[in-house]
């Protein structure tokens, strides 16, 4: 097991009091394999990193640790006395190798010191925003946000005697001119649901080290594979690893990377909103993500392909994808995303909102349900799904117009996509 804290062994044999020596410094992890295969390319860290061979079977490829509880000894009675019950197998809730397998290869994907994964990404953006704050803190956030974060900033801050400011999510000077005395985290969205506008990373990072904040970026339309956001600066990534993380539509879960240090203020608070991974799901997450780069590679290609197919279609009237030349960032797309633009696309179709449910009810491939990332294309309408919660004053603040659609793209053979959607468009016009 790792030790977190060097050079504590004078203290704790002369009795001082060990969390007062301010020189303590962590290990990344925790891990029962750490190697992280941090000089290797991402398909082979995802196969890879962080899977745990069992010595004593032989079986290739990290166990499900199906228990609840772990026999107690002197290493943890010291781990629990020191602070530290997080590097040590205690109790599920806390730490599981089933965990700690899955954490560690999201932490090579992230290039973080340390992750954890949550049973929700609610769970896992919840519980990143509440360890961070304290009562009177103030958040700086974006009007585009997902819906369910939305309703936590808005709804439930004030019970904690928080606050929250929603700004626009590509003006760097309203996000400025929003921060207050009492600010503390600045909190947007890499790629926003469902308009893909662009978070200037760098700027908002700069806002960040100018006024003393946290800056959290939720990176889930965009993954660690299109953009590593701690690679930027930002402190803390969270993702739902619902969407392409796990990219196959049978898990629900939420991940965190970040540094050591932040992500042990975290953990306890993971603790106690009682939002861990269970092993089972960690078991599946670390299976999908052995495929993450390769999915992600055919979803970002096919993506680019279609959006381009649309945008030369006489029916639609609009198409949102950054990696086209109409995007209005197009030009911080190619800089900050480096070619690699996701595998989101929304657009609006000629008719509206009748004509759009129309088209979804015509399409074979595209599967008409919420949620995104998995193998198959998945489409919705954004108005009376990902942002229901929003007035239609609101929905039009942010942009989403009359027969707005968002299609996630699959890794389905994009012939037969485009072959789809002309039947499916030809029928309803």
């Amino acid at each position: 097991m790792n030790k977190v804290f060097k050079g504590l062994e004078d203290k704790r044999e002369t009795g001082d009091v060990w969390f007062d020596e301010l020189k303590r410094t962590r290990d990344i992890g925790p891990a029962i394999v750490s190697k992280r295969y941090e000089e290797f390319n991402e398909s082979t860290k995802s196969v890879h990193a962080g899977q745990y061979d069992d010595p004593t079977t032989n079986a290739l490829g990290t166990p499900i640790f199906q228990c609840s509880t772990f026999m107690l000894n002197e290493n943890t009675y010291q781990a629990i006395g020191e602070g530290r019950g997080r590097d040590e197998m205690i109790y599920t809730r806390y730490g599981n190798p089933s965990q700690w397998s899955v954490q560690e290869k999201l932490s090579s994907l992230e290039n973080a010191e340390s992750s954890i994964v949550f049973s929700s990404g609610m769970a896992a953006i919840s519980s990143a925003l509440l360890a961070m704050l304290d009562k009177g803190s103030h958040i700086v956030s974006s009007r585009d946000i997902y819906g369910g974060t939305y309703n936590f900033l808005y709804e439930d801050l004030d019970r904690y005697g928080m606050s929250v400011t929603f700004t626009s999510p590509t003006d760097i000077a309203e996000i400025e001119a929003a921060i207050q005395e009492d600010t503390k985290v600045l909190y947007f969205e890499g790629l926003t649901n469902p308009l893909l506008k662009i978070a200037p990373l760098e700027e908002i990072v700069a806002l960040g080290k100018k006024y003393n904040l946290r800056v959290i970026i939720d990176n889930t339309f965009l993954t660690p594979y299109n953009i590593k956001p701690l690679d930027l600066g930002v402190d803390l990534v969270v993702n739902s690893a619902t969407k392409y993380l796990n990219g196959h539509s049978d898990l629900v879960g939420g991940t965190v990377s970040g540094s050591r240090k932040l992500i042990d203020r975290i953990w306890p608070q993971m603790l106690k909103n009682g939002g861990s991974m269970d092993p089972h799901a960690c078991f599946m997450l670390e299976r999908s993500l052995k495929t993450f780069a390769l999915r992600m590679r055919t979803h970002n290609a096919n993506a680019l392909e279609f959006a381009t197919y649309l945008e030369n279609h006489p029916k639609i009237k609009r198409v949102y994808y950054p990696g086209l030349a109409s995007h209005d960032q197009h030009e911080l797309a190619k800089s900050q995303l480096k070619g690699k633009y996701s595998g989101m696309i929304s657009f609006e179709i000629e008719g509206g909102d009748e004509m759009a449910h129309l088209l979804l009810k015509k399409l074979h491939l595209p599967k008409e349900a919420t949620s995104l990332g998995g193998v198959e294309s998945l489409i919705s309408l954004p108005y009376n799904t990902s942002q229901a919660s929003l007035t239609k004053e609101q929905q039009r603040e942010i942009g989403i117009n009359d027969g707005l659609v968002r299609l996630s793209v699959g890794i389905e053979d994009i012939e037969d996509l485009i072959t789809d959607f002309n039947q499916a468009i030809k029928q309803i016009f």
